[in-house]
C-alpha cells in the first residue's frame, strides 16, 4: 500500500502558487475625508472581515461592478421583451384559446 501512495503522489502535478494568485495592480485614488474616516472606523473595530482599507474599497469596487452589470443585462433583456410584446401576446392569446377549447 505505500508503494501504491509513494507511486501515486510521484504522479502528481505540481502546479506553481502564482496560479491561484490574482494579479494585482496598485492604483491612486482620491476619497473624500468623511468616506475615509467611515472606512478607517471599519477596519480599526477589527471586524475579521475588513484587515485592510484596500480590502474594503477592492470589496465596494466589486460589488458596484457586479450591480452594474446585472442592470447593464436587465435592461438589454427588457430591450428584447418590448421588441418581442406584440408576438408574444399574439402567442399568448392563442395558446388561451387552443386549451380553451373542448
Amino acid at each position: 500500500m505505500l508503494i501504491a501512495l509513494a507511486h501515486f503522489l510521484s504522479r502528481l502535478t505540481i502546479r506553481p502558487v502564482t496560479n491561484i494568485i490574482h494579479i494585482m495592480k496598485t492604483i491612486a485614488i482620491t476619497i473624500d475625508e468623511t468616506a475615509l474616516e467611515r472606512i478607517d472606523k471599519l477596519v480599526s473595530e477589527g471586524s475579521p472581515s475588513w484587515k485592510s482599507r484596500s480590502e474594503i474599497i477592492r470589496k465596494a469596487v466589486r460589488e458596484f461592478l457586479s450591480r452594474l452589470e446585472r442592470a447593464t443585462e436587465d435592461e438589454r433583456e427588457r430591450e428584447v421583451f418590448r421588441r418581442a410584446k406584440a408576438r408574444l401576446n399574439r402567442q399568448a392569446a392563442a395558446l388561451i384559446k387552443e386549451q380553451a377549447r373542448p
